[in-house]
């Protein structure tokens, strides 16, 4: 799906203590950094968090296909800074799916829109709330984007730190399903948290900056 030019999402959105703006190659270094202090912290859950994950050049080239996903409509990846200071916390992820049919003569029919929520933070930065409000800002908008009827946060059932954000940004667990874990810490027992349109309200999205 190509989002048309008004459906994109704003590049900087004011989420109480934390900024949410569009990832940029800028902030490749600092990105960097963060994962490689936070490895043993992420990489019970992240399977991407791997050494290569913390170094500049290998952030880049993620900077660079995050502009190609944003462009084509389907993934919108911000980097979460303070709003104080600027410093980058982490990132968070809105990734536009579709729930999809196929008949017998294999005709595949989209049957509707939603969103996945995805995030990290640092684990100098945890336990500070800024995941929490990234997340609930994030929701908001991405449940006012044309199309998207519901919005999902996925972790396995031994991540508590991550079902407490599901919680606070007004999700409700839907089901638990069957996955071969794929990181270290998982069980392989996977929740799924959802929020829809017609949920109660997630916190406001600021003031911001439109594309």
């Amino acid at each position: 799906m190509v989002a048309a030019a008004d459906s994109f999402p704003p590049q900087r959105i004011e989420a109480g203590p934390v900024v949410l703006r569009r990832l940029r190659a800028t902030d490749a270094g600092a990105i960097a950094a963060a994962v490689g202090a936070s490895l043993d912290y992420l990489r019970r859950w992240m399977p991407w968090a791997t050494p290569a994950a913390a170094e500049r050049q290998s952030q880049l080239g993620r900077v660079a296909e995050a502009d190609q996903w944003w462009e084509a409509g389907l993934r919108y990846t911000y980097s979460v800074v303070t709003a104080g200071r600027g410093t980058l916390v982490g990132e968070i992820a809105l990734h536009r799916q579709a729930d999809v049919a196929r008949s017998e003569i294999g005709y595949r029919a989209e049957l509707g829109y939603w969103a996945e929520i995805g995030y990290w933070i640092a684990a100098s930065q945890s336990g500070r709330g800024y995941a929490t409000s990234a997340a609930g800002a994030i929701t908001e908008l991405a449940l006012a984007l044309p199309g998207i009827a519901r919005a999902e946060i996925h972790c396995d059932i031994a991540n508590g730190a991550s079902s407490a954000i599901a919680r606070k940004a007004g999700y409700r667990l839907d089901r638990i399903e069957k996955r071969k874990p794929a990181a270290p810490g998982e069980t392989g027992r996977l929740m799924i948290w959802v929020r829809d349109s017609a949920g109660g309200a997630a916190p406001q999205v600021g003031r911001s900056q439109m594309r």
